[in-house]
C-alpha cells in the first residue's frame, strides 16, 4: 500500500476507535517511509479533548491497526489534540470558531497584505471569511486562504 492507501485505512480505524470515546477524528497524517514511520492522529470534541481521550483512543486504535495490520514494519502512533493554536483546515473549522481570533495567510495580496490577524465575525454562503480587524473587516475568499490557525488568548 502507498502512503495514502494506508492513511485513508488508518483514517478509517480511527474513526471507529474515536466514536467508541465520544469524539472526532480531525486528521491523519502518515510520516516517514515504510519500517519507520509515524502515524499521527488528532481527535477533537466540543468540549475539547483530554489526555485520558487520546489514551482511549490509542488503545483503541491499536488494538484495530493489529488486527487489520494496514502498516508494514514498525510504527509509532501518536494520538493528540489540534492544541489551542489548532489550524482551521474546513470551511466547517471557521463556522464553528466564528467569533474567534485567527491568523490568516493568503496566496495573493487582498487589501495590498497576505497576512491577517482578526476575529471571525462570519463565514458567508459564498465561501468569503470576513474577519474584524483592529481597523475595519476583511473579506477573505476561502479558496485564497493558504495557512489559517487560531490565535491563542489570554
Amino acid at each position: 500500500m502507498n502512503k495514502e492507501e494506508i492513511r485513508e485505512k488508518v483514517l478509517s480505524l480511527a474513526r471507529e476507535a474515536a466514536e467508541v470515546a465520544g469524539v472526532l477524528v480531525d486528521e491523519v497524517e502518515i510520516l516517514g517511509h515504510p519500517g519507520n514511520m509515524t502515524v499521527r492522529v488528532i481527535i477533537d470534541s466540543e468540549q475539547g479533548i483530554t489526555i485520558d481521550d487520546c489514551e482511549r483512543v490509542s488503545r483503541q486504535l491499536e488494538a484495530l491497526l493489529d488486527i487489520e495490520d494496514p502498516i508494514e514494519g514498525s510504527y509509532n502512533l501518536e494520538v493528540s489534540s489540534p492544541g489551542l493554536d489548532r489550524p482551521l483546515r474546513r470551511l466547517e473549522d471557521f463556522i464553528r470558531f466564528k467569533g474567534r481570533l485567527a491568523r490568516v495567510i493568503t496566496r495573493q495580496r487582498i487589501d495590498n497584505q497576505t497576512f491577517f490577524v482578526g476575529r471571525i465575525e462570519d463565514v458567508r454562503e459564498d465561501g468569503q471569511i470576513v474577519l474584524r480587524l483592529k481597523k475595519g473587516t476583511v473579506s477573505i475568499p476561502y479558496s485564497e486562504i493558504s495557512k489559517a490557525r487560531l490565535e491563542i488568548e489570554i
